[in-house]
Order: C-alpha cells, then structure tokens, then sequence
C-alpha cells in the first residue's frame, strides 16, 4: 500500500471524542525522517493538519531541515508549536505531548509510548508512527504497538515493502 493512501479518502474533520482514533505503523523503511516527510506530505495533499511529536529535539531539528528540502517541487509549511506564526500553519513540529495542539493527524517520532498517550490520542482523528528497518527502532515500535493495544486502541502496521 502506497504512503497515505487513507489520508486522502478521508475527509478533514475535527476530532471527535466519540470517534475512535485510527493508529497505523508504517514499518519497514530505510529512512525514518525521510518517509515522515511523505506522510506528512499526504496529509497536507488532503488538507489535513498535522502535528509531528518527538521529545528528541535533534531528530525534530532533522525533521524541520528535511522538510525543507525533500522535494523540489513541494513545499510543506511548518513551523514549532511556539511560533507565533502556529495558528496559521498547517504543520506543527512539538517536543512535548502537552503542548501539542489538537488537530486532523499526529505523526509520533518518538522511540516510547508518549506520555498519557490515550488523552493525547483522543485529541486526534489519525495517529502515525513511523518504523525503519533498524532493529533497536523496531523494537521500541512493538513496544508501543502493544502498549497502545493492551489500552483499548487497535493499531495496525502496514510494511513498506517499495518506495520509501
């Protein structure tokens, strides 16, 4: 299945507390940073706004260059959560759950669970992790696969087999 396919077939809508938040895993690139970069591209493509969240500041600074300069021909707007120009820009980079606005998507970069994750799941119509082929970050990707499963949430993974 091609990055994102389901973004687009869905509709932008806010999130909802009876609506049961869709957890996908997309595991198996070569570059975690670099397919983030295509989802989130995907997402804006829907008109969705998205959230990345990584309490590893380095890996949100990579992200934040990256999208700068993954692709020639588009541009994906993106500033911190702390920027006085947030409330106006479709994509948000945050290194802390709390400060993590609601929105349409929230790409999760971290290597754990993120703190009390079922309220900051809630908050969001589609959660997105995604999982390189390196074995320490598939390891931390089950980890918090079973960790969302055994708290009522049922993730799915989807491989990347091309592509990425």
């Amino acid at each position: 299945m091609p990055v994102g396919d389901a973004l687009i077939a869905e509709p932008a809508v806010a999130p909802d507390s009876e609506r049961c938040t869709r957890i996908d895993f997309y595991t198996g690139v070569s570059h975690r940073v670099h397919y983030a970069c295509r989802v989130i591209r995907k997402a804006r493509a829907a008109g969705n706004r998205a959230v990345v969240y990584t309490c590893d500041a380095e890996r949100l600074a990579r992200l934040d260059s990256v999208l700068w300069t993954f692709s020639a021909l588009d541009f994906v707007p993106h500033v911190y959560v702390d920027s006085p120009l947030a409330p106006n820009t479709p994509v948000l980079l945050a290194l802390d759950s709390d400060t993590a606005p609601d929105s349409d998507v929230l790409l999760t970069l971290d290597d754990d669970v993120p703190p009390r994750f079922e309220k900051l799941f809630a908050r969001y119509r589609r959660v997105i992790e995604v999982v390189s082929r390196d074995e320490a970050d598939r390891k931390c990707a089950r980890v918090r696969f079973k960790a969302y499963r055994d708290n009522g949430f049922e993730p799915s993974a989807i491989e990347i087999t091309h592509g990425d």
